[in-house]
Order: C-alpha cells, then sequence, then structure tokens
C-alpha cells in the first residue's frame, strides 16, 4: 500500500468511503426497527419487511448502474449513484407513514444496489496487482465501517434526534460527491477497453458463462445470509432479548464491527499467500465454534466477546469476495457481473430479516436461536460451494505491479497463459 501512487490513494478511500458510507446509511435502519415499529403502532417483523424490500431489489440497481458504468465509465457513474442513495435516505426522514417509509426504502435499494459493483471495479482496476487481495479486504471493510459508524451515531445522537434524525444524518454522504469529482480518475482498465471499442454486451457474456454465473449467484446468496444473517437483527436481539440500552447495544455493536473490519483486511491480505478458496473457507468454517457464545451467551462482556469472534470470521470471509468475483469474470464485464450476482444473492437472502424475526417470535423472542440456525447453516454451506469453485490468486487485471507505473497490460490468467 505504501508503494502505491497518490492517485492509486485516492482510489482507494474514495471506494472504501462510498461502500462505507452506503452501509452506514442501510445499518441506521436495523438500529431503529424496534422506535420505528412503536411509532408506526406495528410489530417488528412488519417493519422488517422494509429490510427484505431493500435487498430485494439491489439486483435492479446494480444491473442498471453496472450497464452504465460499462458504458460511460466507472466514475460519473459512481457519483450518480452516491447522489441517489443519499436522496432517498433523506426522504426516508420524512415518512407520514410506515407505507411511505417503505416505498423510499425500495428505491433506496435500487441505488444502494449499484455501489459495490460500480466502485469495487473501479478500485481493482487501478490499484497494484499485488495488491488487489489487500484491497479486497480494505474494501470490503467499508460494510462493517458504514455499521461502525452508524452503530456510533446511534450511541451518541439517537437520544436527542429520534428515528427521523437518524435518517437526516444518513444523507450526509452527498458531501463525497466534490472529492470524488476532484481527486478520483476514471478507471484505466475501462479507458483502455474504450479505445479498443470492446463490447460490453451483457447477455452474450451470461449465455457463454452461465454455470459460472449460476454458481456466483449461489455463492453469493449463502454469503448475504451469512453477513445479514449475522448483523441485521443483532441490535433488535441485543435490545429486545436481553434488554440492553442504546448505549450498551452502541458498544457492543462498535466492538464487533472493529473486528469485521480488521478480519476483512486480515483473510483479504491472507489470501494473497494461501489462495483466495482457502482463505474464505477457513473464516467461514472457524465461525461455527463461535456460534454458542455469540447467540447463547450472557452478560454483555460475553455477548459482546461473542459477537467480536463471529463478526471478524464472517468479515474474513468476505475480505477476499470482491476481488474473487473480479477475477472470476470476463474483463469487459466487471462493472455490472461481480455486483448484479453479488445482489441476486441478496435477492435470495433478502427475506432474512423477516425470516428470522418469524423463527424468533414462534419461540417466544429468541433471536439468538433464530440467527444460530441460518448463521450455521450458511458457514457449512459457503466452505462447500467454494471448495468447488476455481483458484483466481495471481491474476493480472490492472497491468500495475507494486511500485510499477506502467500502464494497463494485457490480462492474464491466475495460471500465467494469456486470455
Amino acid at each position: 500500500m505504501f508503494n502505491w501512487t497518490s492517485t492509486q490513494r485516492h482510489v482507494a478511500l474514495a471506494c472504501f468511503a462510498c461502500w462505507m458510507l452506503d452501509a452506514f446509511d442501510f445499518f441506521i435502519l436495523v438500529f431503529v426497527l424496534s422506535d420505528l415499529a412503536s411509532w408506526f403502532k406495528t410489530d417488528i417483523s412488519s417493519v422488517s419487511i422494509s429490510i427484505m424490500l431493500t435487498l430485494a431489489v439491489r439486483p435492479l440497481g446494480a444491473l442498471l448502474f453496472g450497464r452504465l458504468a460499462e458504458k460511460f465509465g466507472r466514475r460519473p457513474i459512481l457519483m450518480v449513484n452516491v447522489l441517489m442513495f443519499s436522496l432517498f435516505e433523506l426522504l426516508s426522514a420524512w415518512s407520514p407513514t410506515l407505507a411511505a417509509f417503505i416505498a423510499f426504502r425500495v428505491i433506496y435499494g435500487v441505488a444502494m444496489g449499484g455501489i459495490w459493483g460500480v466502485a469495487s471495479s473501479l478500485a481493482m482496476e487501478t490499484i497494484p496487482d499485488r495488491s488487489r487481495g489487500l484491497m479486497s479486504g480494505i474494501f470490503q471493510a467499508g460494510y462493517p465501517a458504514g455499521y461502525l459508524l452508524a452503530a456510533i451515531i446511534f450511541g451518541l445522537f439517537f437520544n436527542s434526534v429520534g428515528w427521523r434524525g437518524m435518517f437526516l444524518i444518513g444523507a450526509l454522504p452527498v458531501l463525497l460527491l466534490p472529492y470524488i469529482y476532484f481527486k478520483v480518475p476514471e478507471s484505466p482498465v475501462w479507458l483502455a477497453a474504450r479505445e479498443r471499442k470492446e463490447s460490453v454486451a451483457l447477455l452474450p457474456i451470461i449465455r457463454t458463462h452461465w454455470k459460472l454465473c449460476i454458481y456466483m449467484v449461489l455463492l453469493m446468496a449463502c454469503f448475504n445470509f451469512f453477513s445479514h444473517g449475522t448483523q441485521d437483527l443483532y441490535p433488535t436481539f441485543l435490545k429486545v432479548q436481553h434488554g440492553f440500552d442504546p448505549h450498551t447495544v452502541s458498544i457492543i455493536a462498535i466492538c464487533y464491527n472493529i473486528a469485521a473490519m480488521l478480519g476483512g483486511i486480515c483473510f483479504g491480505s491472507l489470501s494473497e499467500k494461501i489462495g483466495r478458496k482457502k482463505a474464505m473457507i477457513i473464516a467461514s468454517l472457524l465461525a461455527l465454534p463461535v456460534l454458542p457464545l455469540w447467540a447463547f451467551a450472557s452478560g454483555s462482556v460475553l455477548i459482546g466477546l461473542g459477537a467480536f469472534l463471529m463478526q471478524f470470521m464472517v468479515q474474513g470471509a468476505w475480505g477476499v469476495v470482491p476481488t474473487y468475483l473480479t477475477e472470476l469474470v470476463p474483463a469487459n464485464s466487471r462493472a455490472v457481473l461481480p455486483g448484479f450476482v453479488y445482489q441476486l444473492g441478496n435477492l435470495i437472502a433478502s427475506v432474512n430479516a423477516t425470516l428470522q424475526s418469524r423463527i424468533a417470535e414462534a419461540h417466544g423472542n429468541n433471536y439468538g436461536l433464530a440467527m444460530a440456525i441460518v448463521a450455521g447453516t450458511v458457514a457449512i454451506l459457503i466452505g462447500i460451494l467454494v471448495s468447488f469453485g476455481r483458484e483466481t490468486q495471481g491474476k493480472t487485471i490492472s497491468g500495475y505491479d507494486n511500485g510499477d507505473r506502467a500502464g494497463p497490460a494485457p490480462e492474464r490468467s491466475a495460471s500465467g497463459a494469456g486470455r
């Protein structure tokens, strides 16, 4: 990282910040589910439908913004994306009814769906090839960093501003736009592809690589159940099942999101040494022995420790995903296909919050049991699916090596054979 150029560092920071602030806006909702239920005079499972729908429409955003990014470039579409999700986060604060709130969250979900694919392609196509595992971990750490920021803001300001004020604060990512405009250049790989007039048609790529696409969607469904299944209802678990006050909930959330950031960077970097597949399998399977402490312990200290270890493993596995998907797909589909399959996986996993809340309510509000069932199942499935996948470590994308100032070179596979 210290050998990166200033431009590469600006790109890395901007892409990380976009994903972090997008996640921040999403996770504000999970901290105020019970408060929204009280305000709109309904139950938590009814409000959690807004989470399900937000996740369900994200494939539309990935497809829309990804296609635009393949055609017009990563940078301008990323800016449009940030503007849109900030606007609809702001509108969420003014919802007069639950129906209006859900409608705003649906449109927000479309905007949110575009960020991951566009930002990750810009990052992976700009930073040095040997740093891609590290950048993958850093970029994906933006997700728990957003959760961490939401936890801090919730702990500091919720009692003063209420749930509407939380969503007003969530509109602040719009301030990122000037930084992107002045400091972040277009992807050099996209510029080179435009000069070669490469086709960006998506359907031929999907038809040619349909088995790979199905594999990636299934893998991303498991990964999204893994993350959302261990995060979305955890604040509710802490507040409802254990009766912790907002300050305690905030402290625990801060701790497990620091762990998530560390896990993503650790396993992302480790994947450069042991391979992408081994890193993901190790992290996901190590979550299994943590389940009893994470879901069934009592007392804030033990629960906090379990949450710390769980999110280190969950986001450790996730830390390899951005680079793994980028390396799996063809060059002329990186802005759209990784994000699209990721969000299709999210679509399958969008039932998670409602599913877990229904299970919990059917067992006397035992959210720990509901979360443990989901997390344990998908941890095993991830290990199995990844074992059948292709190793991609060592694939050339940007043509830059650490310290190299040369322009993008022709892509080469992990084995070194030209594409």
